[in-house]
Order: structure tokens, then C-alpha cells, then sequence
């Protein structure tokens, strides 16, 4: 099936392609949106520590405000309300509720999630809680962070306080987002934190938060005792694209497809290590990672997988040196080529139909459960309000209606996609970027941190009204 590209404004018909009980809602993430960062008990988290490091972050920016969601979530809900939103996804910071990682726990930022969570439901909007986006407790990574097999046991118990206090009222939970860019992006790579460049701590990272999702599910399931509840993991997904048929730049795009997709989703469903990896882990003397019965705890049942999706690679054969700085620890004989045009503000190729793949792929090869997209959006310099008082953002709002159509082309083709969440309900702290790069529906003014909402929220805010309609 060929993906449909609608005008921004069809709303009613691209709306109409959904059905009734789809989850339209928006994301974000905890560090990137609360600030207040020593308020209330709070801990030091491995992001505080990073950005606070001349050097790390554009401009040296911090999250040490963000956008204070913290003392502004009741603002930012009704802001949501407003927008019409059936769901939002947002994150626990760890440091909030067991400060040192894994001691004495903050009653008052649990208190916090539950003035949050209290708030969704009476609005209206089903919470989706992820539980690690990122923000490890800096006294877990002086302790080896997630390169130490001991860090599992104290994620494991930070899953069950949280749950334990919420999940009266929380329906969906996912334990790790996009566990990839915290393996390889922050112990490879070294640019995310903890900002480590070690291919055997990278590999070693990634299966400990394999091993803690599997463990923070088991022990959640148990603790729900049959409740309603759904829990899954949320990786970052892409497609992989070889620019020949040769043997070599099938081999290439193999090695990507491995540590970007199948290193996740072949763990958690079908309990197994792809070959590449398996190699790869004694290429860089991480074997003795995997304990015997590893791969069982880890693969524990899902009722929702969560995938994130921006854009795919576009991969040939080459003849690289070999480099112990990398995203992808192993892939020197990988050519990573431009991405086509267009691109948004952050590099990244726009493909919509990449999402439509990929979700009949996920159908096809793996046993999934029911498909959240729990991230999808993309970054463009539109800073400004215009004179009417508008954030003018239509490339955006044209990359919504595009990834929508394609998830709407997926869902034709028989996947089971029960919601899409998009990236990011508001401008926000991108990381190493600062507050450089823009992903939201919702403009922040950095310096008043007054919300707007864009054209493109505006356009999210009709299609979500059609649907209501439509459906009922």
C-alpha cells in the first residue's frame, strides 16, 4: 500500500482512518521539561552532572529550569485538556523518589506524580509512565551505572515504589526509553550521559537495562495481581536501508539492523541475542555480561510494545579504521550516507513511509503485542510568533499528517497500532543541543517560559476534535 500524503488541513479524513479508542496524546521527559532540580529532595542525576560539564552541552545549557514543569504542571495539563489529548506520556525522575539510587525513599516526589497523575485523570487524559528516560542517579553511576550488574536490582525496586504508589491509577507502563541511546549514545559514544567512550561498558550498559526492564516487569506484573495493566519497553526503531544488493552492503546494513533494532526487540521477544551482537560481545570482552537464565528474565511478556521512530539509516559497505568511540561499537566497515531530502533542523531525512515499514515489519518478523508510538516528531527553527500572535510551523504540521498517514497505512495493512504520541507536546531541553532544537506543538518562551501553541498544535487539536466526533 502506497502512503498517503494529505494536506495539513484534512483533517476529517485523516482522521476517519483511525478507530474508535485510538490514543492520540503528545510526550515528553523529565529532565528535559521539570527543572526544579534540588527541589523537595530531589537527587543529582547523571544529566545534572553531564550538562554542568564545560564542553557537553550547547552553550553549556542546562535542565536546571527546563521549561519548570514542575511548579507549571497544572498549567501544562490544562494545556493539554485544551488540546484535546486522550493520553500523554511522561517520565519519573529516579532522583525524585530514591535520591541516591537505592536508599531511602522522597515521599514528596512521589507526591508530586500523584498531584500529576490526580490531575490527567480528572482532565480526562490516561497517563502513560515511563519509567527511566535518561536521568540515572549520579550516585548509581559513581557506583558504574548501568555498566554495573548491580544497578538491575536497584532499578528493579525503584519500578515497584512507583507502581506500588500509582498504579491504582495508571493504566500503561514502560520501563526504559530508547535504551539504546542510553547504552551506546552515553557509554560509547560519550555524547549523552554519563559521557563514557567504552564499547565493553556500552555493551555491558545495554544488558543490564535489558535485564532490569525484564525484572521491573516481572515484579510489577506480580504486584498488579491481575489489574488492567499493560507493560512494555519503548525502543527507538529505524529502518535500515543498504544502498546495493552486494553482499557487503547487505553485511553493513545487517550490522546496524542488529545493534538499532533486532539487539532489542529479539531480546525482549523472542529471548535470543542476534549473532552480531553475540560477536560483538566478545569482540569487546563483554561476553562474561550474560549470566546463565539472563535472556529468560528479560524476555518476560509485553502487552504494549512502545516504539519511537524519526527517521532511517541509509548504509553502505566500507573500509573504516576501527574506532572504540562509537554509537554503533564494531560497524567500521559501515559507510553511513546522506539522508534525502528534505531533512528537519536536526539532519534527519523525512520518510513517513519509513514508519509504515517498519510497523509491518515489527507485524511480520516478531510476536508483538499491540504497537504504542510513543515518540514521533521532528525539530524546525520556528522560534518566533508572528505578528498575529501565530507560531507558523508547517513543516510540521505537514510531518504530523504524513507519519499519522502512514501509521493510519499500517493500521489498513493489519498492524495492531493502539496509539500515537507525539514528539514533543512542548519546545523543551534537547540534550546536548540545549535549548537549540525545537520539537514541540506548544512554543516555550525560554526567557517567560509563556506556552504557545503552534499552527501545528492548533492542526493537532482539529484532528483529535474530528475523531472525537467521528467515533464518538
Amino acid at each position: 500500500m502506497t502512503t498517503t500524503h494529505p494536506t495539513a488541513s484534512g483533517v476529517e479524513t485523516l482522521a476517519a482512518r483511525f478507530p474508535s479508542g485510538f490514543l492520540f496524546g503528545a510526550a515528553t521527559s523529565s529532565y528535559q521539561i521539570e527543572g526544579a532540580v534540588d527541589v523537595d529532595g530531589r537527587g543529582p542525576s547523571i544529566w545534572d552532572t553531564y550538562s554542568h560539564t564545560p564542553g557537553r552541552t550547547a552553550g553549556g545549557e542546562t535542565g536546571d529550569v527546563a521549561v519548570d514543569h514542575y511548579h507549571r504542571f497544572r498549567e501544562d495539563v490544562a494545556l493539554m485538556a485544551d488540546l484535546g489529548l486522550s493520553a500523554y506520556r511522561f517520565s519519573i525522575a529516579w532522583p525524585r523518589i530514591v535520591p541516591d539510587g537505592d536508599g531511602e525513599i522522597e515521599a514528596r516526589g512521589l507526591a508530586f506524580y500523584r498531584r500529576l497523575v490526580d490531575a490527567l485523570v480528572d482532565a480526562g487524559i490516561e497517563p502513560v509512565v515511563t519509567l527511566y528516560h535518561w536521568d540515572l542517579p549520579q550516585a548509581l553511576q559513581d557506583r558504574g551505572g548501568w555498566a554495573n550488574r548491580d544497578v538491575v536490582d536497584a532499578f528493579t525496586r525503584y519500578a515497584t515504589i512507583v507502581h506500588d504508589h500509582l498504579g491504582d491509577a495508571v493504566r500503561t507502563w514502560t520501563t526504559h526509553n530508547e535504551p539504546w541511546c542510553a547504552s551506546f549514545l552515553g557509554y560509547g559514544l560519550g555524547r549523552h550521559a554519563p559521557g563514557l567512550t567504552d564499547p565493553r561498558a556500552a555493551f555491558r550498559a545495554a544488558h543490564h537495562l535489558l535485564l532490569s526492564h525484564g525484572d521491573a516487569v516481572a515484579a510489577m506484573r506480580e504486584q498488579a495481581a491481575g489489574d488492567d495493566h499493560r507493560f512494555g519497553i519503548v525502543p527507538n526503531l529505524y529502518g535500515v536501508i543498504a544502498s546495493g544488493d552486494d553482499e557487503a552492503d547487505r553485511r553493513a546494513a545487517a550490522t546496524i539492523d542488529a545493534l538499532q533494532n533486532r539487539l532489542w526487540l529479539d531480546t525482549t521477544l523472542l529471548g535470543r541475542y542476534p549473532d552480531e551482537v553475540l560477536d560483538l560481545h566478545e569482540r569487546f570482552r563483554a561476553g562474561d555480561t550474560v549470566h546463565d537464565g539472563d535472556l529468560e528474565r528479560i524476555a518476560q511478556p509485553l502487552d504494549v510494545l512502545g516504539v519511537n521512530y524519526y527517521s532511517q539509516h541509509h548504509v553502505q559497505a566500507g573500509e573504516g579504521e576501527p574506532t572504540y568511540d562509537s554509537a554503533h561499537p564494531g560497524s567500521e566497515h559501515v559507510d553511513w550516507l546522506a539522508p534525502p531530502e528534505p531533512t528537519t533542523e536536526m539532519g534527519w531525512g523525512i520518510e513517513p513511509h519509513g514508519l509504515r515499514d517498519l510497523l509491518q515489519r515489527l507485524h511480520a518478523e516478531w510476536p508483538v503485542p499491540p504497537i504504542l508510538i510513543c515518540e514521533n516528531g521532528a525539530a524546525f527553527p520556528d522560534a518566533d510568533v508572528d505578528a498575529d500572535g501565530v507560531v507558523q510551523d508547517a513543516d510540521r504540521q505537514q510531518f504530523l499528517a504524513d507519519h499519522l498517514a502512514a501509521v493510519a497505512d499500517a493500521i489498513d495493512a493489519g498492524v495492531d497500532v493502539a496509539g500515537y504520541l507525539a514528539w514533543s507536546l512542548m519546545d523543551n531541553f534537547e540534550w546536548a543541543y540545549g535549548y537549540a532544537k525545537r520539537f514541540g506543538i506548544v512554543r516555550v518562551d525560554y526567557d517567560t517560559l509563556e506556552r504557545t501553541v503552534k499552527a501545528s498544535g492548533r492542526w493537532y487539536r482539529d484532528l483529535l476534535a474530528a475523531h472525537r466526533q467521528q467515533t464518538g
